[in-house]
């Protein structure tokens, strides 16, 4: 029997097939606990299948999945399953019907293991942390965008008591995408500030070269789903590597082929 992996994430020569379409090809990586790590490469490069593997939405073809040094082998959907593992989506995905508040504290509300008081606590540590102390009782529809994805933060930190593991893993899909240059800096500032309060690993998807060296330690370069780079945020600034110098200067000459418009 294949003994498993201690780190948070292992993968062992994983791929991932759509009919006869190759979307990740024999990936291996592992993360420890504690450690942020960003995914990178173009568009359909099989960058979301990654957060869609780890969260439990798809599972691989082929190879291993382990996540806390568990093997992976059903699908999460709806339920909350240990591992720990939280979403972080581009659409901050709130319950229009439900309060901050009960947005907020939604899994500690259904797990039913805490009192209305502590949730009301723990929610509002939370909010306090993304500055929207006091807004518990305000409805998705009365907030902006913004503060919208800063509820959507506050939810990933939660502490959940029924979680399986202390120390979740964070998956933050492109979450400065399309934002200006302050919000996003407010937004990496927040997905480091979620990291090290919840005490979680972190995977973050991002074209984005600041949120890139902002928000993590590690990059991984995908590219046709094959892994072509992995490396630290430092190496990935100087890295020689030709996947890695056009992904920095977004230059149409290289390795990797612009897809048609």
């Amino acid at each position: 029997m294949t003994q498993a992996s201690s780190a948070v994430v292992e993968m062992r020569g994983l791929s991932l097939l759509r009919g006869n379409r190759v979307i990740l090809d024999d990936i291996d990586l592992r993360l420890e606990a504690g450690q942020s790590l960003a995914v990178v490469g173009p568009s359909g490069a099989g960058k979301t299948t990654i957060l869609r593997l780890l969260a439990g939405l798809e599972m691989p073809s082929a190879g291993e999945l382990h996540l806390f040094g568990r093997r992976q082998d059903y699908l999460r959907l709806d339920q909350h399953l240990p591992p720990d593992v939280r979403l972080v989506s581009q659409n901050p995905a709130l319950l229009g019907s439900l309060s901050v508040l009960h947005n907020v504290g939604f899994l500690l509300y259904r797990g039913g293991l805490l009192s209305d008081k502590e949730i009301k606590e723990r929610v509002a540590r939370c909010l306090e942390a993304v500055g929207l102390a006091g807004t518990e009782d305000l409805m998705p529809a009365e907030l902006s965008g913004g503060m919208q994805k800063r509820v959507s933060f506050a939810r990933a930190m939660i502490d959940d008591p029924a979680a399986d593991s202390a120390n979740p893993l964070l998956l933050f899909d492109e979450p400065t995408a399309g934002l200006d240059p302050v919000a996003s800096t407010r937004i990496e500032d927040l997905m480091v500030t979620t990291t090290r309060l919840s005490r979680g690993t972190s995977v973050v998807v991002s074209h984005v070269l600041s949120t890139i060296e902002r928000s993590a330690e590690q990059v991984v370069l995908l590219y046709d789903g094959k892994l072509r780079w992995q490396g630290s945020v430092e190496a990935f600034r100087c890295s020689d590597n030709p996947y890695v110098v056009q992904f920095r200067t977004a230059s149409l000459v290289g390795p990797m082929q612009p897809q048609e418009l």
